[in-house]
């Protein structure tokens, strides 16, 4: 069946369902339930009937109605695809139609969105269209306990965070090994062996349809990222092992990098040179250290160097109540939980003096793309999937489907602007502000960290210019603040989160003065976190406008080329024009999204090698770990 002719049995078939009444609806909906269970693949005409279905139930429930463009992403998702919808095109509606015809089978669907904010709302915003059909709907926050989630993973769908769902997945498995080598088992027990405590029960079920929104920023920014479940280390190392982070800090401005150390950009890899090794040796360390093999010296001072180079407060991490939080760079948030392994998070804390935490040991531990692919059946949504189209394919046997606009465009791209020095650009960027600000037109700024955001807001406060701020540090107001965002005279100064997965809605007054104009002020490692934060004006066919900026002094420069390459690019750009520049920054994010592709690739390829090696010695891929 063609997608003309999907399209128009759904909306025929839908017409007949308005005349039933909400009982006659429901019946029918366990009537597609009942079938779906007799078979194992859905037929088109099967999927035709239960789209139409939910389309009527949320135009009876919620007053609202599919359009064909929602079908047609709903489809997509059905068939396992990503599906590329822009912002405002109405995604979380759309993910009813794949959600409900998987859930029939009974077996239990899972929708990961950003954060616990969305996941609820989105749960219970799209709950009444599942309870009309018969269909429980659960949510999964992170402070809730394991009875309270088992509950909410018995529903027939269930919305969380792909963090929540990788932890709940790792604590299964692993309390389910403890419990397997006390030759303890579930349900009744003739033995008599002690029944685990309801803390120990598993709280998923086995794995069946996933559906990811904001498919690009977790399946692809987030893949490496690993979910760790710790152990405590032995605390008789405890304290040299806190002196060895806190020496290896101090004496990093001992090092020169190609005298004493060489720096690998692309594998972000420090290593000591002979000359480095020796100034390990020479330099002075507190008897504490005494007895401490220079190997592990030699590590910790790598380790030090590395995080004094790659790590930056405000942009990779907050110091918050005296603890390191991690900041989320593809989306700007605050990752609560979350830790660095290796040592990193520890080698931070010595570097900005806060309490240095017990090492752990890795007892459990699984990556983004390693939990993803337990999945028989996978789908996806996102404003940005085309340029990942490989990726999608290649990893994660997804096609990408590129879904049309319910309305045409009517955003405008302004040129790039480049200037020599950072300064020069954030007076640009500011006039630039003031002009538009004088038009009464709502304005969005993004920024690549919350240092850069603090910058442009108080130059903003030195111009005069009233503005808001979201980042990390303000991340319980993000809703309030992005919905605002839109209403006439507001600037908005946003890391690059800028309040993905909620809408910026204008009024006809602002529609009348051109739009949302929406500023980006350095470019990302990824062309998809620009392109989402310019998909943040022209919803829904609205106005609106946006433009880029970049200076010499831009970072993504250094990330790309290393420090020595970007200064040689400095002084030869110094005779050359803006549209060189330009040409060089998009080389540049180019060849770091090639660097990111294949060490997802590398990974993919090393964590199956690994699991096969593992089952081969009979261990478990997942807790026999080595971190």
């Amino acid at each position: 069946m063609n997608l003309t002719t999907f399209l128009s049995a759904v909306e025929e078939q839908e017409k007949s369902c308005r005349s039933l009444n909400d009982q006659q609806l429901r019946e029918l909906a366990l009537e597609l339930s009942y079938e779906a269970k007799q078979n194992e693949k859905h037929t088109e005409i099967f999927v035709v009937k239960a789209f139409a279905v939910v389309k009527a139930a949320a135009e009876r429930h919620l007053q609202m109605s599919h359009y064909p463009v929602q079908l047609q992403g709903g489809r997509a998702m059905f068939r396992g695809h990503v599906a590329e919808m822009r912002t405002g095109e109405g995604k979380t509606l759309t993910a009813t139609l794949p959600l409900f015809v998987h859930a029939l089978k009974g077996k239990g669907v899972l929708l990961a969105t950003a954060n616990d904010y969305l996941a609820k709302r989105d749960a219970q915003w799209m709950m009444p269209v599942y309870a009309a059909l018969g269909l429980s709907t659960g949510v999964i926050q992170s402070e809730m306990s394991r009875p309270q989630r088992r509950t909410a993973y018995s529903c027939d769908i269930t919305y969380g965070t792909m963090k929540e769902f990788g932890f709940d997945f790792l604590r299964d498995h692993s309390f389910q090994r403890q419990l397997k080598q006390n030759q303890l088992y579930f349900g009744s027990n003739p033995s008599g062996a002690a029944q685990p405590p309801d803390d120990q029960l598993p709280v998923q079920r086995q794995p069946h349809f996933l559906l990811i929104d904001e498919a690009d920023s977790i399946l692809i920014d987030d893949a490496r990222t690993p979910l760790i479940i710790s152990s405590a280390e032995d605390d008789v190392t405890h304290d040299q092992q806190q002196m060895l982070y806190q020496w290896s800090s101090e004496s990093v401005s001992y090092f020169e990098e190609d005298v004493e150390y060489w720096y690998d950009k692309e594998r972000k890899k420090v290593d000591l040179t002979p000359d480095g090794t020796a100034r390990v040796r020479e330099v002075a360390k507190p008897r504490i250290l005494d007895g401490v093999g220079l190997p592990e010296m030699y590590d910790f001072v790598e380790r030090a160097i590395q995080v004094a180079r790659d790590y930056k407060c405000n942009r990779d991490y907050v110091v918050r109540d005296g603890e390191i939080v991690i900041v989320d760079e593809a989306t700007g948030r605050i990752s609560e939980g979350r830790r660095w392994s290796r040592g990193i998070h520890q080698a931070i804390e010595a570097k900005e003096n806060v309490t240095i935490t017990m090492d752990t040991n890795t007892s459990a531990k699984v990556t983004v793309q390693s939990f993803v692919s337990r999945y028989p059946l996978i789908a996806g949504m996102t404003g940005t999937a085309a340029s990942a189209t490989r990726e999608f394919k290649k990893i994660y046997h997804a096609p990408v489907s590129i879904i049309p606009p319910n309305k045409p465009s009517q955003k405008t791209e302004l040129p790039v602007i480049f200037r020599p020095t950072e300064d020069e650009k954030w007076d640009a960027v500011v006039h630039e502000i003031k002009e538009v600000h004088a038009n009464h037109r709502p304005i969005l700024v993004g920024t690549r960290s919350i240092a850069k955001s603090e910058i442009l807001s108080e130059l903003l406060h030195q111009a005069g210019v009233s503005h808001a701020v979201l980042n990390a540090r303000q991340i319980e107001r993000e809703a309030e603040i992005i919905a605002a965002a839109g209403e006439m005279d507001r600037v908005t100064v946003a890391t690059n989160m800028a309040g993905r997965g909620t809408d910026i809605k204008i009024d006809d007054p602002v529609k009348a003065l051109g739009g949302l104009h929406v500023i980006c002020t350095e470019m990302h490692d990824s062309a998809r976190i620009d392109l989402q934060l310019f998909g943040r004006c022209g919803r829904q066919g609205d106005p609106g406008s946006f433009r880029q900026y970049v200076s010499a002094e831009d970072l993504l420069l250094d990330s790309a080329f290393g420090r020595n390459t970007a200064n040689r690019y400095r002084k030869i750009g110094k005779i050359r024009s803006d549209r060189w520049w330009i040409e060089l920054f998009r080389k540049a994010q180019k060849k770091l999204e090639n660097q990111h592709y294949r060490a997802r690739k590398i990974l993919m390829y090393n964590e199956k090698q690994l699991a096969k090696s593992h089952n081969e010695m009979g261990l478990d891929p997942i807790l026999d770990v080595y971190d």
